[in-house]
């Protein structure tokens, strides 16, 4: 029994993301909270302006957001390196239909000081199922700073959304991380959309998950204007052996291992450890959606991918 000892801990927090219909909080995403950060003067002292998706509201100042209600961030954060303070954005609300939906691009972004550019970032915009630790101090080991994923103990049959995505026609990626000049290398990019649930458990302060179901889609083209009502089917238990598996939908490798509080409030790797049996119940779920896929700070600038209405079906 040790090794289920903490599964009640992650089930008591579900209550402020899950309406009692088990759909998500706020995925018509037609509310959006605005932030005015004010940048330091040694990089033009502008306020840049960043969103995030969660109840009408306006937050001004530097510092870090903290959602309450909402179970949604996005890729847009406040940094603060060296007492510098600094807004990224590449997540944007934009229009659909009579409504909102979320625009997610991929872009380079720079801290100019003194008029000189001294850090250059490929930035691939997001969203997804969690929260952003703010503010962020490097721009290494990107995936410590998200917490992934959400209580939740439903078993969907499939997720439900429209999109639209935007491919750049070209052959080639850059990678850019700051610590070096930005560089191309081969191989187009693609965006993504994925949903996953996994059986968590704590044991010594480290997590621990198996997977329970999977629905994991790449992008490779353009599309011509929205595609409403896409479904995504979440297959449960071990994959593998599906006709339409590919290696990327597989287990998530130790060193590209998303992160999540424990009980005592540290962030450690979750270790998916196995593929759980096709009836068993989740304790969480994870949602991304991006505009680039693979590895952080590589992409094609322009590359863009719209997203709206997501819905979960039983």
């Amino acid at each position: 029994m040790k090794i289920y000892n903490k599964i009640i801990f992650f089930i008591s927090l579900i209550v402020p993301y899950i309406s009692n219909a088990q759909q998500l909080k706020y995925s018509n995403f037609d509310q959006w909270i605005v932030r005015e950060i004010p940048e330091s003067g040694i990089i033009g002292g502008k306020t840049k302006i960043l969103y995030e998706i969660g109840p009408n509201d306006t937050i001004k100042g530097a510092k870090a957001y903290i959602p309450t209600s909402s179970p949604w961030a996005t890729s847009n954060v406040y940094a603060r390196v060296m007492g510098v303070n600094k807004g990224s954005v590449a997540v944007y609300p934009d229009k659909h239909g009579s409504g909102r939906c979320v625009k997610l691009t991929t872009k380079l972004d720079s801290i100019q000081a003194l008029h000189l550019v001294n850090i250059e970032v490929l930035v691939g915009g997001s969203m997804f199922l969690g929260k952003m630790l703010e503010p962020v101090k490097s721009t290494s080991d990107p995936y410590s700073k998200m917490e992934m994923g959400v209580p939740f103990t439903g078993r969907p049959k499939s997720m439900k959304f429209d999109y639209k995505v935007y491919i750049p026609n070209i052959d080639h990626r850059i990678i850019c991380t700051g610590f070096s000049k930005k560089k191309e290398i081969a191989g187009r990019d693609s965006s993504e959309v994925f949903i996953i649930l996994q059986r968590r458990w704590e044991e010594d302060g480290k997590i621990y998950a198996k997977r329970v179901g999977t629905g994991r889609e790449r992008f490779h083209q353009s599309t011509h204007g929205w595609i409403e009502g896409h479904t995504l089917d979440v297959k449960y238990g071990d994959i593998t052996k599906h006709a339409d598996y590919r290696p990327w939908m597989g287990l998530i490798p130790d060193d590209k291992s998303y992160y999540a509080q424990n009980s005592k409030g540290k962030m450690v790797p979750v270790h998916e450890i196995g593929w759980d049996s096709p009836d068993a119940r989740p304790t969480h779920i994870l949602i991304m959606a991006s505009a680039a896929c693979g590895t952080a700070y590589v992409g094609t600038p322009g590359q863009t991918l719209w997203i709206d209405n997501i819905e979960l079906v039983y």
